[in-house]
């Protein structure tokens, strides 16, 4: 007992020596919040985006074993991983939608910290990085799904390379060093930007971007890691059509965070004013909101007007990225026919969304702040009701044990549904695993805080018992 007690002393110090040691680092002075409840995830979706992007290095890393990034190859090396390397499939469709997960959650994070006036506390160097670091987190989900070299990835190559063209004076220079001479090398150029430039680059502005102090709330993690693999089971990613440049290429649209800047190409208008000027407009100017906002109040009914443009802009972006996704389905027509929007009527519509959108936003935010005012009027003079339910802790062990025996049988079931091939199903039953964890893992903290409101009674004094006749026995002491 003594020895294992010395060696537990020692391992001990031995954490704390490591610990000490790493004071002075950036690490140690990043502070990490671990909630005791359940917290509302909006407030550090920015942490969640972090996440991600760990997740998105870690199965990177593990992909780039197989790949290769060849012209010849690329497309018939990510088959190989899809479809031959053990769990290959599971890792890649992990990364890719683990990439439109960042994507979806950068720019949630932005709307949330746009609408809730974050940048108000002086927080404008955080805002501008922000605004940047989105925008290249959208060019490295770019550059990814580009080097697999299929149909769809020649389609954003090639509007890509026309728009880089089009931009005057650095234009070619840039296009000559983001693709190189041809198709024989813009492979080997972009997997370069995929793995090391661009991933530097975040780095380095999240290094500007994060704040010191940081949620990190496990459930929600669990979550979120959860959920991304149970998409993967479910929504499988298509490998596509290998690109032959001696066939002629089918009907396809990029992904869902560029088809807005596609339905502006497709007008056939200038492609540097609608694809490079119109979108460094709407990066600029959300970036310049912290400047612009006069405000002194930070909630979105106290700053109608900033939040009535904020809702216009989200309008416009779902109209232009529905917009990009819609083919005409009349097969008959030329390809061309079906492909083309007509300009004046998008157009037409762009504008009219500004006025509609910005006038509709701003009396409904109106609206609601007066109903806002009413309803606290109104709680004020009523009395106040609330029937909070409240788990006891019996029942609270019950699920926990219930939600343990639950996680052994998906265990058992995804790992035999990876020993049957079942590949979709396997990857689905992992991101449940991750999700029931993450709800046992609430409950549990969630039990303790309930224990810790429970009231302990002091300890009462013992009283020795007396004889039925009422008298002390004999030989004790007088009280």
């Amino acid at each position: 007992m003594v020895v294992s007690l010395k060696r537990r002393n020692g391992l001990v110090d031995f954490f704390y020596w490591i610990w000490d040691g790493l004071e002075r680092t950036v690490f140690i002075g990043t502070k990490f919040s671990f909630p005791a409840r359940f917290v509302s995830p909006f407030g550090f979706l920015g942490m969640l985006t972090f996440v991600i992007f760990v997740i998105l290095g870690i199965s990177g890393a593990l992909l780039m074993f197989y790949y290769q990034p060849i012209l010849d190859r690329a497309w018939d090396s990510v088959q190989k991983i899809n479809d031959t390397v053990p769990y290959g499939f599971m890792i890649r469709n992990i990364h890719y939608h683990a990439s439109n997960a960042m994507v979806l959650l950068a720019v949630l994070h932005m709307y949330y910290q746009y609408f809730s006036g974050r940048y108000k506390i002086r927080n404008e160097i955080i805002w501008v990085t922000g605004v940047v670091l989105g925008t290249v987190t959208i060019l490295e989900a770019f550059t990814g799904y580009d080097i697999i070299f299929s149909e769809r990835a020649e389609l954003a190559i090639s509007i890509a390379a026309s728009l880089t063209n089009s931009m005057p004076v650095v234009g070619p220079t840039i296009r000559d060093a983001m693709f190189g001479s041809g198709f024989a090398d813009f492979i080997l150029r972009f997997y370069t930007m995929h793995v090391f430039l661009l991933p530097i680059v975040m780095l380095g502005l999240m290094a500007v971007h994060m704040p010191r102090f940081l949620v990190f709330d496990v459930p929600m993690v669990m979550a979120i890691s959860g959920a991304i693999f149970l998409t993967g089971g479910v929504f499988p990613v298509d490998l596509g059509s290998k690109f032959e440049p001696t066939v002629p290429p089918g009907i396809t649209v990029p992904e869902w965070y560029l088809t807005g800047i596609y339905a502006f190409l497709r007008t056939q208008y200038d492609k540097f004013v609608t694809g490079v000027l119109w979108p460094g407009v709407f990066i600029v100017a959300i970036a310049m909101t912290p400047f612009i906002d006069r405000y002194k109040k930070f909630s979105w009914k106290d700053r109608p007007i900033v939040t009535a443009f904020g809702i216009t802009g989200i309008t416009q972006v779902m109209v232009t990225t529905y917009w990009g996704f819609y083919i005409t389905p009349d097969i008959t027509k030329p390809l061309v026919a079906r492909l083309v929007i007509d300009p004046i009527f998008f157009y037409l519509v762009m504008l009219l969304l500004i006025p509609i959108g910005f006038g509709f936003s701003y009396m409904m935010i109106l609206l609601a702040k007066e109903s806002e005012r009413k309803a606290k009027l109104a709680a004020s003079k009523a009395p106040h009701k609330s029937s909070p339910i409240n788990l006891s802790g019996k029942w609270i062990n019950w699920l926990i044990i219930g939600l343990l025996a639950f996680q052994v049988y998906l265990n058992i079931a995804a790992y035999n549904a990876a020993l049957s091939g079942m590949k979709n199903f396997a990857l689905f039953l992992t991101g449940l695993i991750l999700m029931v964890f993450a709800g046992l893992f609430h409950l549990y903290r969630h039990g303790l805080n309930e224990a810790k409101k429970i009231p302990v009674p002091p300890p009462t004094e013992i009283e020795s018992p007396k004889p039925l006749d009422g008298k002390e026995p004999a030989g004790s002491l007088p009280h």
